[in-house]
Order: structure tokens, then C-alpha cells, then sequence
């Protein structure tokens, strides 16, 4: 998506990606070190929220003395931020583009997310948080990733890809191992998150996501008074499998931004991969987002 002669081309456009607060792969977590203590925060570490990672990238920018931006892009909790942006800072942005995501997430959405903190924090070496100088607590982590990867997927795409295939052709063995595909399929995936990934990493992201709420904010024309005045372009996109945030609810961000007189486009992209249908390449999406960036004009 992001490259010379691509969706967001770079020959055009300068791109400034930045990792959000709170996880593990070089913004400031739980994994870093405390300056007051020389150890990892742990569980010391504050709670974030979206408006804290944006305001970070914010802070970003300020840095970087970029005071405008073209476009604000993100899917999923990415999505999330893009939205955040646009209430935070509307003054700063000419249009925005949220993908596969939602104004606040639904009780299914939360529940998934604290099956998934729970594997975690049952793990005996979590150790509430403090696991930095000893085994991880890599079993827990693992569980919570299967949990989360079969909420990105989709029936249809799980189907297609496994079915009931067993891992070869002998019969049942009747016990507790791989013996379907797609059982060792999520195995393998859990195995590899655990080790890459910081276990209360997942922990504060998934409780930043589930405290993320800007229905009221998107809804309430007199707390938009700066983004009406602005007048932001959106591109909104959702896919027709994604159960985790559905169509349903990119519209109701539709209708929430044009009751506030935004300029509002929207697409439903007919996918079967579910969530992570945003993550796979697609020539859809991305003369989708070339097209509106190339359209979007302004100081």
C-alpha cells in the first residue's frame, strides 16, 4: 500500500508512521525501563488511552514541525486513532481515511479482549506483571493471540483455508493434540507472538481499544464545532466479512460525520477474510485510497 507508485504513493507523499504508546516495539510500555526504579515498569506503567497515543504522535509532529497533514490513514486501532485525530485535532488535517474499525466497541468486542487478558493473567508466570527477569509467560500469551486471530478471520476464510483437514491421513487419535489443521495452524500462530510481542503490552492496548468511545463526541454536532468549521474530507471502509467491527457500524459513523456537515464517502470492499481483509493486498483498496488522496485538495 505505502510505496513509490503505490496507494499512498511516496512519490507524492510523505509517509510518518508512528508505533503507538504503550506497546513494545519501540514506543514507551510496559516493557521499558522505569528512570525512578532501573526495572521494567510492569504494572507500574500508566493506563493509556487512544487520545494518549495520539497525542504522542502529536507530539511527534510538533518535533518533526509538520503542521498540516494531507491525511490521517488507520485500520482497525489504527482506525481508532484516525478518528481520535480528527476530534483532537481537526485544524491540522485535511482528510481522513478509517478502515475496519469503529466509533467504540461492542460488548462481543470487549468480551473477546478479556477472555483474551485473562489467558494472560491466569498464566502463573505472569506473576502480575513482574516477569521481566524470568520465564514469560508465554503460554497465556499465546492463548490470548489464538483467541484474538479467530475473531480477524471469517468462516468462509477459515473454511477455505482448512476445513476439517486433519495434519495427515491417519484417523482420530482421540486425544489433545494438532490433530485438525486449523488447530495447529492457531497453535503456531500463538507460538510466534509470544516470541515477539510483550505480554502487558497486550494487556494495555486491548484496555486502551475497549475504553475507546467517541460515539458521543462524533454524534454531538456542539462538541464538533472545530470540525465543522474544517470541514474534513473521510473516506470510510469497512468489509462485508469483518465480524469484529462490522459494516453496521462504519455506517453509523457515516451518519454520525454527515449529520455534522462532513464531506463523507464511504465503501463496503466485498471480502471473505474477515477483519484482517484490510491487512491482505487488494488493487480495491488501494486505487480506492490513491484515488481520494489524489482528489483531496486544500491549503
Amino acid at each position: 500500500m505505502v510505496g513509490s507508485g503505490k496507494g499512498i504513493d511516496t512519490d507524492t507523499y510523505f509517509v510518518i508512521c508512528c508505533n503507538i504508546l504503550g506497546s513494545c516495539m519501540g514506543s514507551t510500555g510496559p516493557a521499558s525501563i522505569n528512570p525512578a526504579t532501573d526495572a521494567p515498569y510492569g504494572l507500574e506503567f500508566p493506563m493509556v488511552t487512544i487520545g494518549d497515543m495520539v497525542n504522542a504522535q502529536k507530539e511527534v509532529l510538533d518535533h518533526l514541525g509538520v503542521n498540516r497533514l494531507h491525511s490521517v490513514i488507520g485500520g482497525s486501532v489504527g482506525g481508532m486513532q484516525v478518528l481520535e485525530w480528527c476530534v483532537r485535532y481537526p485544524a491540522m488535517i485535511k482528510s481522513a481515511i478509517p478502515i475496519a474499525t469503529t466509533m467504540r466497541h461492542s460488548a462481543l468486542a470487549i468480551a473477546f479482549n478479556e477472555v483474551a487478558r485473562q489467558a494472560i493473567m491466569v498464566d502463573p508466570q505472569w506473576n502480575r506483571g513482574n516477569y521481566y527477569h524470568q520465564q514469560k509467560p508465554d503460554l497465556g500469551l499465546s492463548v490470548a493471540r489464538m483467541i484474538g486471530h479467530v475473531t480477524y478471520l471469517s468462516d468462509e476464510a477459515m473454511r477455505r483455508k482448512f476445513g476439517r483437514k486433519h495434519q495427515d491421513n491417519k484417523d482420530f487419535s482421540f486425544n489433545f493434540e494438532a490433530n485438525f489443521q486449523v488447530e495447529s495452524y492457531l497453535r503456531y500462530q500463538g507460538s510466534k507472538f509470544a516470541a515477539r510481542f510483550d505480554a502487558n503490552s497486550v494487556l494495555y492496548i486491548t484496555k486502551a481499544a475497549d475504553y475507546f468511545d467517541l460515539s458521543d463526541s462524533i454524534n454531538t454536532r456542539e462538541s464538533l464545532q472545530d470540525l465543522q468549521g474544517n470541514h474534513l474530507k473521510f473516506l470510510v471502509i469497512s468489509y462485508t466479512s469483518d465480524w469484529l467491527y462490522p459494516t453496521y457500524q462504519a455506517k453509523e459513523l457515516v451518519k454520525a460525520l454527515k449529520r455534522t456537515g462532513q464531506d463523507v464517502s464511504f465503501c463496503e470492499i466485498e471480502a471473505d477474510c474477515g477483519h484482517d481483509a484490510f491487512l491482505i493486498q487488494d488493487n480495491r483498496l488501494t486505487k480506492l485510497i490513491g484515488g481520494f488522496l489524489d482528489g483531496v485538495t486544500g491549503s
